[in-house]
């Protein structure tokens, strides 16, 4: 749920920090007072577009900030883990966006890391869900009406097995369609792969073997400084004719000469240590430096047979535009490919069996998950029908229409009349849904959008919502004036609907009606006021006093009348009554 909001420099608004509760919470004000700049905030805070276009006039920046207290969904951690988002054990989600005038450069920030707008918007999605009043919202996009149908019946596990059914046939057919294509210039692939093998096994390429060959000639080029170097080497550590005595010879002396020294002073004996090992360590650097030497050959037919072997490599390195890890690699891998392609009408042969055995099981599986459909959308048919009729629709019908769609590639499904017919399936099955309403007694049912009024696509809205809301996994819910339309009559039963969706919900509703404002459980009310030749928005929280004043003045303007607020005074009282028997 939202803890917390700040707003800084957006639009009219200077500075506003908002704290929310559980429950349902209503704002509401003035036209122009700013309500639906904070609904556009919680937007922005979900990855709507945010740019220098909202920094409020005289400033240079505007930042939105908003704190949320999640529950811990497996999905929903799965998504924060992935991006690195969140500390074992937090549940707590900190978004923050700020846009630059200057450079209009937008930064946005979950639990203080950088994020980009697309993990924005998917952990958003997570956080707020925000209705407005000209969307009618996702309920009159037909492509939202499976998944809530599904949500209903809680029929997402049973989908994700479709799903992975759906992969795996997926897959099959692209290997099959490619094996296929293959065929139609299999004998050229097969003496590409021949000569591939043939030329990496009469070269018998070892990995490493050129970076050694360049290093050996190196050697061989640099032989007589090598040899140069070695012989001056040794001469110093062991001497010569002109110097009798090496640096080894000296350390043996060294090490006597402090032997000696101990015999005075017992706390030389480090150093006497330190001699010694020295004495060890510079024969042992002579006797190395004398074996290298000696080791060392400088056969003229050697560097010969290296630049043979070089340019043999890299020939074949030009010839198939490989490494050779790359050549040795795919050398390996033809002998898999040469055994498809010359048994390839087994394996094609093979691929359709299995082909054929997920698509039945698919089918089958889709068959199935249609089944459960039809049977949850009669009981969701019945849920709404019932929900509208406390919204003061007593005569909507509402239906589901579950259909299918014939397809010569699609997958097998057994029909009730003992028939099987092939049908286009997805990764979500074969249904195509749509939700379908009769608003009056004798009209056929039709789409939502063509059919429902604004009114009514409101109150069909919070019908669908109030019974889905069990099942929905976004803990905010934000209605923007979805009570638009509604008369003062089923105001009180939509301000009782979005009531009950908080049982479930932290539900925020900016609302014109005072019908529906009775019954939130925190009220905020939201002005404008102009200092020093700036407008600015202001919000408050109301305790009872203020907020029977508000809900007067939301019934018969300002100013407030003692009878108004009576009037308030027992509407409120009727919402509280309402609550406690519900």
């Amino acid at each position: 749920m939202l803890q917390e909001l700040h707003i800084g420099n957006f639009a009219i608004i200077d500075q506003v920090t908002l704290s929310f509760k559980t429950g349902f919470s209503v704002l509401s004000g003035e036209t122009g007072a700013g309500k639906s700049m904070i609904i556009d905030a919680l937007g922005i805070l979900r990855g709507d577009r945010f740019d220098a276009s909202h920094i409020r006039t005289g400033t240079d920046r505007s930042r939105i900030e908003g704190l949320f207290q999640v529950k811990p969904h497996p999905e929903l951690i799965a998504l924060l883990e992935e991006h690195g988002l969140r500390e074992d054990g937090d549940d707590t989600i900190i978004v923050f966006r700020e846009v630059n005038r200057e450079s209009n450069r937008t930064v946005s920030r979950i639990n203080g890391r950088t994020v980009n707008n697309t993990i924005l918007r998917e952990v958003g999605s997570w956080l707020i869900d925000i209705h407005g009043q000209h969307d009618g919202l996702t309920i009159f996009n037909a492509k939202t009406h499976l998944d809530m149908l599904d949500r209903f019946g809680k029929l997402f596990p049973v989908r994700q097995k479709v799903a992975e059914l759906h992969a795996q046939w997926k897959t099959l057919r692209t290997e099959l369609n490619d094996l296929r294509a293959a065929t139609l210039r299999r004998t050229e692939r097969i003496q590409e792969l021949r000569a591939l093998q043939a030329d990496v096994g009469a070269a018998k390429l070892v990995a490493g073997e050129e970076d050694a060959l360049i290093a050996e000639r190196s050697r061989f080029q640099n032989g007589a400084r090598i040899t140069e170097l070695t012989t001056l080497i040794y001469q110093l550590l062991n001497g010569d004719d002109r110097r009798p005595r090496g640096l080894v010879d000296t350390s043996v002396v060294v090490a006597q000469h402090c032997a000696d020294l101990l015999k005075y002073d017992a706390s030389f004996e480090a150093v006497v240590t330190q001699a010694t090992e020295l004495q060890y360590a510079l024969a042992d650097l002579a006797q190395s430096v004398r074996s290298y030497r000696d080791r060392i050959e400088f056969d003229p037919g050697r560097i010969e047979a290296i630049e043979d072997r070089i340019t043999e490599l890299r020939a074949l390195q030009r010839k198939y535009r490989a490494t050779i890890p790359e050549l040795i690699d795919q050398a390996t891998h033809a002998a898999v490919e040469l055994d498809k392609l010359e048994h390839s009408d087994e394996y094609v042969a093979a691929l359709e069996q299995q082909e054929l055995r997920v698509r039945t099981q698919l089918g089958a599986a889709a068959a199935a998950l249609s089944q459960k459909r039809t049977e949850v959308a009669g009981s969701l048919a019945a849920s709404v029908e019932a929900s509208a009729r406390d919204l003061a629709m007593p005569h909507v019908r509402f239906s589901v229409h579950q259909t299918t769609v014939p397809a010569v590639d699609g997958v097998p499904t057994n029909q009730p009349d003992g028939t099987t017919q092939l049908l286009s399936c997805d990764r979500n099955g074969i249904d195509r849904v749509e939700f379908l309403i009769a608003p009056n007694p004798g009209e056929e049912p039709k789409s939502l959008a063509k059919t429902a009024s604004g009114g009514e696509g409101s109150r069909l809205f919070l019908a669908i919502k109030s019974v889905l809301a069990q099942v929905e996994v976004v803990e905010t819910m934000v209605f923007d004036e979805v009570d638009t339309g509604v008369g003062g009559r089923a105001g009180a039963v939509v301000g009782q609907k979005l009531w009950q969706i908080s049982r479930h919900h932290q539900v925020l509703c900016i609302s014109h009606l005072p019908q529906v404002a009775t019954f939130a459980d925190t009220h905020y009310a939201i002005s404008k006021k102009i200092q020093s030749d700036r407008t600015a928005t202001q919000v408050h929280a109301l305790d009872e006093a203020a907020r029977i004043d508000e809900l007067a003045a939301m019934l018969n303007g300002h100013p407030v009348s003692a009878q108004s607020r009576s009037v308030a005074t027992d509407m409120l009282e009727y919402a509280r009554t309402r609550k406690n028997t519900a």
